[in-house]
């Protein structure tokens, strides 16, 4: 029988009493005494030279407190960049200035020139437009490769190029991927993009600044998945506060996907703008405002080959791949075309020798950064098409190509660096097909044709690599800050525990799935116990929630954390049952004698850790609190094999999913429930990128896809009901609790199916196409049908 509590069990998310209720506590909802509130003027240009800025006229207008330009920042650092990638020559990136407000030029539409203050939303608008700004206009960039030519406008007029860094991968293995390729019986060549996203998570982003006068401390309420990384960044590298006072709180948070991991000039904006009036000041983003000054997400484009001997066998695969930077670094910027994306390229496949060649290159657009999945769902789109495309060519089963070049020995170390511990790739795939109903096919297909329509079928594989670490390796590839996660565990004096976390929630179920964890290790109710996150003055330093690695990485930390808790409690548990500490067992929330009935339950050895009365004070101190910090000694590989079953309108090119089957390996799964609705969440997402989404800029750096009319999110009505199976695990062998991660993986496999899928029926018509770049718009599919 399914359990009903503790790890395997699916209770429902507490959380989410408070959010169906209206009762949850996002940033907005913060309104301070004596609030005001900013507005940012944007530049409505992509790239110009500031000549002037008046803002006399805004200065005098009704409750305007004051305006702040580039000026007022020029002793303040700008924004930092958190990684720094070697280039393939072993020099390092080019890394320009991100100022808080622009100076001196403008660099993408939407860069905010000036901020006014006012003691209403209404009156800092108004004001702000009365602001006249004269801008010298120059040549925009925007595409990648154009942006490389020896005359084209530079971003950064400080800069030697366009070019941030020129990064191969693994830089040795050329040579040898070179002449595998002369020597290949069959090669298959493929180029694509992987177009450009704009994450919009439910919730728009917000920043509340807050100064107190009587203790000199600085506080921001902000809208982020990692509060403790933004006060590390904004307060040493971007204001100079010292950590001690400066205080980051991240309430509930309506979604992130990876946009809300980035220290962000609004941030940083409101923060010193309190300081400075000595009132708090207060930023919530409109959506139309987010499209424009969000991080953008992907924005590749490869030209990949793949080189097969006579047998079909992988021999060597080699990438050559454009990334768009956009006008400045983000955050986490430039680990993501290269040591997320670079190290994913073997894929589930024993492939013996990659090169992957990454050229980051700066834009006149909207900074790019991760989102979800940041570097893995482009190695996987790349390398399932390409597998699909050289299937087709070698007139082989898609599958068959597949399964005959699955990795099947673990530990596995490949090519590009990395090293899986386990997996089983065929026990996926075995139950796919379990899933699918392939053998029908043909008869669904048969069905489709006779109402007009084609039907294909797409399946592939993927692999991600989740929890990144260890913080000493990342360290050496450029990682500013560490990887480790942190837990402190509060036993209260009758019982109850408080669980002080690092990692942040912004809808992954935290407040579920880490009592479950803890309830288990001790044997108690999980309403006994509680998460605290999200406030840099109540929890330990922690990295934060991103890359899949909440239960990897942070709920290990706990682990870590309640055994030295059970450690303890056994020793006072000794002293009461005055019996050898070896023979001491914790079952079902309490502790007994080995091989008696004598026992004491959990509550009398929690009181009598704060009620020292009968207690080894000689021995140990009273109290029952832990905290733990864990580095994972590895990545974590979570991998899976999706298939997905579209219709085409051949008249229209609109494309139908009709069913949509995922199999993952998760490892040890915590909570079915909540890892199958992640899972429904990361496909969606996949599937709006595969025929929906795009961010789309015209020539002159205007983002032609600023709002809901022009950027087509997915709809309920865009998706079928998905088969979800994650029975297929293979515990992860490096954490104490086994997990691999999920909340990415959705969203890496599900494009290339989906692609594979149209490709494949559009064959099945005796349509010559091979490729069609996402977003698969009817008018795409239509115009490749026409030849």
């Amino acid at each position: 029988m399914p359990k009903d509590h503790g790890i395997g069990a699916s209770p429902k998310r507490r959380e989410d009493i408070r959010f169906l209720t209206g009762a949850g506590n996002y940033t907005d909802d913060i309104n301070i005494y004596g609030q005001t509130y900013v507005h940012f003027l944007r530049s409505d240009v992509a790239h110009g030279r500031l000549t002037s800025i008046d803002t006399s006229a805004a200065e005098g207008m009704p409750g305007v407190l004051r305006v702040f330009t580039g000026k007022d920042f020029e002793g303040v650092g700008g924004l930092p960049c958190g990684w720094q990638v070697t280039d393939k020559h072993g020099a390092p990136m080019q890394e320009p200035g991100h100022p808080v407000l622009a100076q001196g030029k403008v660099r993408h539409v939407g860069d905010p020139i000036a901020a006014v203050v006012a003691e209403t939303a209404a009156q800092a608008r108004d004001a702000a437009e009365a602001i006249v700004v004269e801008i010298e206009d120059l040549p925009a960039v925007i595409d990648m490769k154009k942006a490389l030519e020896p005359d084209a406008p530079k971003v950064h007029d400080d800069l030697t190029s366009n070019l941030c860094y020129d990064w191969g991968f693994v830089e040795e293995n050329k040579a040898a991927v070179d002449e595998a390729f002369t020597k290949a019986a069959h090669v298959t060549t493929l180029e694509l993009v992987n177009n450009r996203l704009i994450a919009n998570p439910m919730e728009p982003r917000v920043a509340v600044g807050d100064f107190n006068r009587a203790t000199g401390d600085s506080t921001l309420y902000t809208t982020s998945q990692n509060p403790h990384v933004i006060r590390l960044l904004m307060g040493a590298f971007v204001l100079g506060i010292p950590e001690n006072k400066l205080r980051v709180v991240a309430p509930d948070v309506g979604g992130g996907f990876g946009t809300k991991i980035f220290h962000y000039a609004e941030e940083a904006f409101c923060t010193f703008a309190a300081r400075a009036l000595q009132r708090p000041v207060k930023w919530t983003c409109s959506r139309s405002e987010a499209f424009m000054s969000d991080a953008h997400g992907r924005d590749h484009v490869t030209k990949i080959e793949l080189a097969l001997d006579a047998d079909n066998n992988f021999a060597a695969l080699r990438t050559e791949t454009h990334a768009n930077m956009g006008a400045y670094l983000s955050t986490f910027a430039p680990s993501v075309p290269t040591w997320l994306h670079g190290t994913l390229m073997a894929g589930n496949y024993k492939t013996p020798l990659i090169y992957v060649n990454v050229k980051a290159v700066f834009t006149n657009t909207v900074p790019v950064d991760a989102y979800r999945g940041a570097g893995r769902p482009e190695a996987t789109y790349q390398l399932e098409r390409v597998i699909d495309k050289a299937a087709r060519e070698l007139g082989v089963d898609p599958i068959a190509l597949r399964r005959q070049n699955f990795i099947t020995e673990f530990p596995y170390a490949t090519p590009v660096a990395v090293e899986y511990d386990t997996g089983d790739y065929h026990a996926t795939m075995d139950k796919l097909l379990e899933m699918i109903d392939r053998d029908g096919f043909e008869t669904r297909a048969e069905e489709s044709k006779k109402r007009g329509k084609l039907r294909g079928l797409g399946v592939n594989c993927y692999i991600e690599a989740c929890g990144i670490a260890p913080s000493n390796l990342v360290g050496q590839l450029g990682a500013r800050a560490g990887l480790y996660e942190s837990a402190t565990v509060r036993v209260n004096a009758t019982g109850s525990i408080s669980v002080m976390t690092g990692s942040h929630s912004h809808g992954q179920g935290h407040e579920t799935a880490f009592p479950q964890v803890v309830a288990e290790m001790l044997g108690i109710d999980e309403s006994m116990i509680e998460i605290v996150h999200g406030d840099t003055s109540n929890s330990p330093m922690g990295m934060g929630t991103y890359g899949s690695r909440s239960l990897a990485v942070g709920g290990s930390a706990m682990v870590r954390a309640t055994e030295k808790i059970i450690n303890k409690a056994k020793k006072i548990a000794s002293h009461l049952l005055e019996a050898s500490e070896a023979d001491i067992e914790l079952k079902d929330g309490a502790f007994t004698v080995a091989g008696t009935d004598k026992s004491v339950a959990w509550g009398d050895v929690t009181l009598a850790a704060y009620v020292p009365h009968n207690y080894p004070l000689d021995e140990i101190e009273p109290g029952l609190e832990e905290t733990a910090f864990y580095d994972p000694s590895n990545f974590t590989y979570p991998s899976g094999a999706y298939a997905c079953e579209v219709e085409v309108d051949p008249d229209t090119g609109r494309v139908t999913i009709e069913s949509f089957a995922a199999a993952d390996d998760f490892g040890n799964v915590v909570n079915p429930m909540i890892v199958t609705g992640q899972v429904h969440g990361g496909l969606a997402q996949g599937i709006g990128q595969a025929l929906l989404e795009a961010a789309v800029y015209d020539e002159n750096g205007q983002l032609l896809t600023g709002s809901y009319m022009d950027y087509a999110m997915p709809r309920a009505d865009d998706l079928p009901f998905f088969a979800v199976d994650h029975s297929c695990q293979t515990p992860c062998t490096h954490n104490p609790l086994g997990v691999k991660g999920c909340g990415e993986a959705g969203a890496i496999g599900s494009p290339p199916a989906v692609v594979n899928a149209v490709v494949d029926a559009l064959q099945r018509a005796g349509r010559d196409v091979t490729h069609i770049d996402m977003p698969l718009s009817p008018s795409r599919v239509w115009s490749a049908m026409q030849g």
